[in-house]
């Protein structure tokens, strides 16, 4: 079997808790909103702190990617989450929770998430690049199941308690997983993407070199910048829902369990959705599937909207839909479109460095959203701009045209 596939395996567990470990956020937010009294825009802010801080870690993490590996990167990943989890329990002030979870866990999610993960998996695979990263990042919907049982354990034993239970997975699990099982690119154990075969060297003949451009070359490019653009677009609308979905739809009338329920719904709708994202991809090209991503996203926050109005269970299961099986079909295509266009020895560094602006959205969404609800009282203000940054995304991925390098490599691999 193709080593690829080990490699997707691995990723696909990693991204199960990794993911969850951050997006648990969601559930601990409302929690620590009752228990210290702190506004909700101050609150959220340390999750979007932490994107702050990936975004400063990520050229670091896509160089750290290059010059060491994921053997060592990934367990040093994990052991900064833990190490956030566990502090996130003492936390008194806000500046603490920034630091922990904020800064520890989220900035750690850089690593063990999407990010680390599309800086390095898509070069084990070129014709089935999306459906190979879809498989890989639907690990972080099915890893959503556990946020039912987190919030059984956050109600029953507290929201400490919860901490200290992932930070023991994370560290138990991850760390010797990745140190165990993760290589760097096919190249390096004399393989070739897609597990093909190349024919026999000539005898003094040496291996044709890895290609692909520079970082300075890359972001010379306007299709980096359009990428970035996208990128930014499109997490500001991701985690803006992610972190205030739960205390929407308990402000709108929905139980607590019921909007534990919604998020981990969403992200058991993402298996599918990564999947079915990922074969979308390869099929009618990334534009087209990052189209319909941003329009997941763009119509869960419509109904959002309405729902205010008009709280029910069809369009509770609506807006969840439109999320996880249409908007998480978007982090196959974010893996897959950068490497189409920046591939070769360098593409880590360059997805490092691309994955600022990813971050910089990431962080703005949570934190304008909650501070646009201090102001207005409401959240229709701020879902109407996620509805604007879906749209802007959409625009930017088409001036990019993935589609053109994706001919151009698949040409000049024959």
């Amino acid at each position: 079997m193709y080593y690829g596939w080990i490699i997707v395996a691995c990723a696909f567990a990693t991204l199960a808790i990794g993911v969850n470990a951050r997006t648990a956020f969601s559930l601990l937010y409302p929690e620590i909103l009752a228990e210290f009294g702190w506004s909700r825009g101050e609150t959220a802010g340390a999750f979007s702190m932490g994107f702050v801080f990936a975004a400063g870690m990520g050229p670091l993490v896509g160089l750290s990617l290059n010059k060491f590996g994921p053997r060592i990167v990934m367990p040093t990943g994990s052991l900064m989450m833990a190490l956030g989890l566990v502090g996130t329990t003492y936390i008194s002030a806000p500046w603490m929770l920034y630091v922990t979870f904020g800064v520890l866990v989220v900035g750690a999610s850089t690593i063990l998430g999407y990010i680390g993960h599309a800086a390095t998996l898509p070069m084990w695979f070129q014709r089935r690049r999306g459906l190979a990263v879809g498989l890989a990042f639907s690990g972080a919907g099915v890893g959503a199941l556990l946020l039912i049982p987190l919030g059984g354990v956050i109600q029953s034993l507290g929201w400490r308690e919860a901490c200290w239970a992932i930070a023991l997975v994370v560290i138990g699990l991850l760390a010797p997983l990745n140190l165990i099982a993760q290589r760097r690119r096919p190249e390096d154990m004399g393989l070739l993407p897609d597990g093909d075969t190349a024919a026999p060297l000539a005898a003094g003949a040496q291996p044709k070199p890895l290609g692909g451009p520079t970082l300075a070359q890359a972001m010379a490019m306007p299709s980096f910048w359009f990428i970035a653009i996208a990128a930014f677009g499109m997490l500001w609308s991701w985690y803006a829902v992610q972190v205030h979905q739960t205390q929407y739809l308990i402000d709108i009338g929905f139980n607590a369990n019921m909007a534990t329920l919604g998020l981990a719904a969403v992200a058991t709708f993402g298996i599918a959705g990564q999947i079915n994202g990922g074969w979308m991809a390869d099929k009618i090209g990334r534009e087209g599937a990052w189209t319909i991503g941003c329009f997941g996203f763009a119509a869960c926050y419509a109904i959002l909207i309405l729902m205010r109005e008009a709280p029910s269970l069809p369009l509770f299961w609506l807006m969840i839909a439109a999320q996880g099986l249409l908007g998480y079909g978007l982090t196959a295509v974010f893996a897959s479109a950068p490497a189409d266009l920046f591939q070769g020895k360098n593409y880590s560094t360059i997805f490092g460095v691309l994955s600022v602006a990813a971050s910089l959205g990431g962080g703005a969404g949570p934190y304008f959203t909650g501070l646009l609800h201090d102001i207005f009282g409401n959240y229709e203000t701020a879902f109407l701009v996620c509805i604007g940054w879906s749209v802007i995304s959409v625009i930017a991925i088409w001036i990019a045209a993935p589609r053109r390098a994706r001919r151009r490599n698949a040409e000049a691999a024959g």
